[in-house]
């Protein structure tokens, strides 16, 4: 089968070569020349001229950094596909801007298949996504075989965008359990806990989640290394926050969840992973130095 694939950040570049390795003919694109190289070292094929990478293939993916950028890409593959091609998305994106490029895509006959995958970037590298898709069912069975390259795991959840809101759903438990963890952590060490323990606790008690164990990996040293950044995170809450107003509901926990989140910008964690909120609440109280000092 013949793919493009549009956006080969730090997700899209491990599932195109997942896509590549199975055998598939497949072409990428990105706007970044560094990016392009990392493909190119990798052994994928490069075309500069996306629109014709997109006119060419059977199927098309794109994995985007947001809304303007599917929209953006929505209007490309409408003008340049062929008709019977199927678009898959990948990206978290408002279900608004997905519907819009919906329409956009039906009016010329393309198939539009919304693909959220769950997992961070070395889950993509390992092929152990969760992916969730909606869409035509038939176009959704036409790119199976293309999915199951991506992880083990697949839901098709309906005709239209609920592949997209059951993405923000995942990702408002994720954002939460960080602030869940915050704040118990903090409590823990004010009250005299060592760090390290309180992880080996919780990895196996009843709030032992498969996030709460992957964090445990990363964190039990204070290592923030961003597997998703705060920035990232903010991003995704204000998705979530807005769906929330669309549907007339309020979300208070996830709304102080994000003011966590703006705070830990401010304080310069930004680019840290999300779960630097932790480091948030600590300096509130006191915490910050003398736990810096006991892991340097």
């Amino acid at each position: 089968m013949k793919i493009h694939f549009l956006g080969i950040g730090k997700m899209g570049l491990p599932m195109a070569m997942h896509l590549a390795g199975a055998g598939h003919a497949l072409t990428v694109n990105d706007p970044s020349e560094g990016r392009l190289e990392l493909a190119i070292a990798q052994g994928l094929t490069v075309v500069k001229d996306g629109a014709a990478g997109i006119g060419a293939a059977d199927v098309v993916f794109s994995s985007l950094p947001n809304d303007s950028a599917l929209l953006a890409v929505g209007v490309t593959v409408a003008g340049s596909a062929r008709s019977g091609t199927v678009f898959v998305d990948t990206s978290t994106v408002s279900p608004s801007a997905s519907a819009k490029v919906a329409l956009q895509l039906a009016v010329q006959g393309i198939e539009y298949v919304r693909v959220a995958v769950s997992g961070n970037n070395k889950m993509a590298e390992d092929a152990q996504l969760t992916v969730l898709a909606s869409g035509p069912r038939s176009a959704y069975t036409r790119v199976l075989p293309l999915l199951e390259a991506l992880g083990p795991n697949h839901f098709y959840l309906g005709d239209a965008e609920q592949a997209r809101l059951m993405k923000l759903v995942v990702n408002l438990m994720i954002a939460q359990t960080s602030a869940m963890l915050a704040e118990a952590l903090t409590l823990g060490q004010k009250g005299g806990l060592e760090w390290q323990d309180m992880w080996k606790v919780l990895t196996v008690s009843a709030v032992a989640s498969p996030i709460v164990k992957a964090k445990a990996m990363q964190l039990e040293n204070r290592d923030f290394t961003p597997t998703f950044t705060v920035v990232q995170m903010i991003k995704d809450l204000d998705l979530i926050l807005d769906e929330a107003v669309a549907h007339s509901m309020t979300l208070r926990q996830t709304a102080m969840t994000q003011a966590l989140m703006h705070s830990a910008v401010n304080q310069g964690f930004g680019q840290d992973d999300y779960a630097s909120i932790i480091q948030v609440l600590e300096r509130e109280v006191g915490l910050g130095p003398a736990i810096k000092d006991r892991f340097d």
